[in-house]
């Protein structure tokens, strides 16, 4: 039910999904009786999309979410797994393609497959099936991500795949089950640094200690944050990313997924 309602009133929640639904509402108005109110929707869907496309909202949105966690420090020396969540991989575009499609996060598995490299002791997890609502079983993440690792240099015995798991939640109790993790593993977890929080949160509450990886950043410096953006999409797209991580954040923590409402650094070696 989670995940369905996730997929539903989750995304039409998404601020670009609702202001198109009261534009379109308003279209509809304007040939009936309530007219005037029809423009009033029409003229605030226009103007919430001006917003939050071309105004540094995005930025201030998704900012606090990237800079929560620091970036990984490697002077406690090698880690003794990476797992890299799914969210890179487009499963239905690539199935029907027969080869791997990627999408905005594709800094994920680049970043991975650098650490695999770095690290030639450490294992390599990448946890992601399908988020899709209606989806096959032909058309998950993970094996397609398979061979992209093994084009890398990385070794097929050093590779697992979790294909199953939908979301964040599913990413943490699936890989967890996998893995086995030990007491003492240092595990990396590689993830967009504005879904980090979420992330974090989700595995610590399954018991699964990982140490934050962040990639895939979406703002720059602290100067930059007031800058207008260029295309309408851009704003868009920044706007959308950081709301999905506010609702998905507060959703966790109501329904008890998460560790905290928000949740942040932990002193080193705490809950290893």
């Amino acid at each position: 039910m989670f995940f369905f309602l996730s997929k539903t009133i989750g995304v039409l929640l998404l601020p670009s999904n609702l202001m198109m639904a009261i534009g379109i509402a308003g279209l509809i108005l304007l040939i009936t009786r309530f007219a005037r109110l029809g423009r009033k929707l029409v003229v605030a869907s226009l103007l919430s999309l001006a917003i939050c496309g071309y105004s540094p909202l995005g930025n201030l949105l998704i900012y606090p979410l990237e800079q929560r966690f620091p970036q990984w420090d490697s002077a406690g020396g090698a880690p003794d797994g990476i797992l890299v969540l799914g969210g890179s991989i487009k499963p239905d575009l690539s199935a029907a393609r027969g080869v791997a499609v990627f999408g905005t996060s594709v800094d994920r598995v680049i970043a991975a497959a650098g650490l695999a490299r770095r690290y030639p002791n450490a294992r390599v997890v990448f946890s992601g099936g399908n988020a899709n609502l209606a989806s096959s079983d032909a058309a998950k993440e993970a094996d397609f991500a398979l061979p992209v690792f093994e084009s890398f240099g990385i070794a097929r015995d050093r590779l697992t795949i979790e294909r199953h798991s939908r979301n964040t939640f599913e990413n943490a109790e699936f890989s967890k089950a996998l893995v086995s993790p030990k007491a003492g593993e240092r595990w990396l977890l590689v993830t967009s640094a504005f879904h980090m929080p979420r992330s974090v949160g989700v595995f610590r509450k399954v018991g699964f200690a990982v140490e934050p990886y962040p990639v895939d950043w979406r703002t720059g410096r602290p100067g930059d944050l007031l800058k207008l953006s260029d295309y309408l999409t851009d704003g868009l797209d920044r706007v959308d990313a950081a709301s999905r991580e506010w609702i998905g954040l507060l959703a966790y923590w109501m329904t008890g997924k998460t560790s905290a409402l928000f949740p942040g650094p932990q002193p080193r070696g705490a809950g290893r």
